[in-house]
């Protein structure tokens, strides 16, 4: 692998890293900003948990108004929900398709942001390794050094 090519990819694994160590930081900022929504027209209730997920769960609920809302994005910090099961629930009022479990707050969105964040760059970081092995190999071979066999000079049956 040339210098250029070798300097091009270890560009990207850079570029790569930032990105995704970008998109944590903006998960976390995320849910934070979704909380302080909540938290500033906080109303609470108790939802029925339609269906359940790891990652997706969906709430229905009636707000004291008497309006049935099932929020198409689901519910914030949806871990260890079953269906059917009936939760306390806040939402924000002005938004009621902003709703979190009563309980749960963006401070659980630290941890798998640093643990993606951590075996990005765990991953990069032996990829960029091994680039710089196999170059290094590469070029103590040389591009364009004969078989030791073929060498002049180098061989092993003695002329006498």
């Amino acid at each position: 692998m040339s210098p250029v090519t070798l300097r091009r990819w270890q560009i990207g694994l850079l570029v790569l890293g930032v990105f995704v160590t970008l998109m944590m930081a903006a998960m976390v900022a995320g849910c934070y900003r979704n909380d302080g929504k909540i938290n500033a027209h906080k109303a609470t209730t108790v939802g029925d948990v339609v269906s359940a997920g790891t990652t997706k769960s969906a709430v229905s609920f009636t707000t004291p108004d008497g309006q049935f809302h099932n929020p198409r994005l689901g519910i914030l910090y949806p871990g260890g929900l079953s269906v059917g099961q009936r939760i306390s629930i806040d939402y924000d009022a002005t938004d009621p398709d902003l709703v979190r479990v009563t309980g749960r707050d963006a401070s659980l969105s630290i941890i798998p942001a640093i643990s993606v964040v951590g075996y990005t760059w765990l991953v990069i970081v032996a990829v960029m390794v091994l680039l710089a092995q196999v170059t290094l190999k590469h070029r103590r071979a040389g591009p364009n050094r004969p078989p030791a066999a073929s060498v002049p000079g180098n061989s092993s049956t003695t002329d006498s």
